[in-house]
């Protein structure tokens, strides 16, 4: 029997699978669901900073007393992250004593804010881990790629000064140097990336004219987008856990980030579309693959098709169809 027990930012999973931050681990009893579907460690939902502020001013544009008075505008603020946190901190104690696998917090963020600070409430609260998941969208045509990048850095140290247990950061395909990103984060105390962030996208609806979201669900094809630099960042930073996410949605594509290199595979459309059984299917063909192989753990063939550990390394680096087809006889 295969043994598919693995490690992930220290923690030990019985599989690499791991279920992404979502409404879908956002209640004890979807989180159960997912544990009994064989699920390796879970991502809890995260609590959002834009919402935090976006909800501030909503309280305070409909009533007028308020606005101009910072006083108020702090009262309100400190209220509502005060309320969301007591309900994320009560979500992560009542998940660790339902489950008995890893349980690991997330913040989505976009600055450095004081609110940081109850990243320790979360550790207390018994979590394993906590996952930083920031996105910031530059808008000032000023602004330098260099500033951008150390935002992210400073969220992670303000975070790292206040836990010890395990930080994560999940982060965008839209830097200028992925493996240098992913470099200054371990420097900066990162024990693990998460490759990549899926991000809101913008579409245009021409019958109403009236701008509307793009399709929320990855697709199968969208596995491309990570693997590449799967393959590349785990060849080039040693000690750094890389959890693959975006277009797995089933077996074979986590089969082919383990073999890229990452640590363990985050789920998310796929358990929306196909539910919680798509889990212990992805098990049985991990289990097949093993076997057909011989592979006795996980750790015998991850990497194994990583940039370094292949015979033509370029194909990790090729960019352009035309330069492909073009080497080809």
């Amino acid at each position: 029997m295969a043994n598919l027990e693995t490690t992930y930012l220290g923690l030990t999973l019985k599989n690499p699978l791991v279920a992404a931050s979502s409404g879908l681990t956002s209640s004890v009893e979807k989180i159960k669901e997912l544990a009994d579907a064989g699920i390796g460690a879970i991502v809890l939902k995260s609590i959002f900073e834009e919402q935090i502020n976006n909800e501030v001013s909503s309280m305070l544009a409909k009533d007028e007393q308020n606005m101009g008075y910072p006083e108020a505008e702090d009262y309100i603020k400190t209220y509502l992250r005060d309320n969301t946190v007591v309900k994320h901190l009560e979500l992560v104690k009542k998940a660790k004593e339902a489950v008995d696998i890893p349980i690991i917090a997330s913040v989505n963020c976009i600055s450095g804010a004081e609110w940081t600070t109850f990243a320790k409430d979360f550790e207390e609260a018994g979590a394993d881990a906590l996952e930083l998941n920031i996105f910031y969208l530059p808008t000032d045509r000023n602004e330098k790629p260099g500033q951008i990048e150390q935002l992210y850095l400073d969220v992670l140290a303000k975070v790292k000064s206040e836990v010890t247990i395990p930080v994560v950061v999940k982060f965008g395909i839209n830097h200028s140097n992925i493996i240098g990103m992913a470099d200054k984060l371990k420097a900066n105390g990162a024990a693990g990336v998460v490759m990549f962030n899926r991000f809101y996208e913008p579409d245009i609806n021409l019958e109403t004219l009236e701008l509307t979201s793009s399709d929320v669900f990855s697709s199968p094809s969208d596995l491309r987008r990570s693997l590449r630099w799967v393959g590349m960042v785990s060849s080039a930073i040693t000690k750094l856990d890389i959890a693959a996410s975006t277009g797995i949605h089933d077996g074979d594509a986590v089969i082919k980030q383990l073999l890229a290199g990452a640590q363990v595979a985050q789920l998310c459309s796929t358990l929306y579309i196909n539910g919680a059984s798509v889990v212990e299917q992805m098990v049985k063909d991990l289990e097949a693959f093993m076997a057909k192989w011989n592979f006795k753990t996980v750790d015998d063939f991850r990497g194994r098709l990583s940039y370094k550990n292949i015979p033509d390394p370029l194909m990790y680096e090729r960019s352009q169809f035309m330069k492909y087809f073009s080497s080809r006889k």
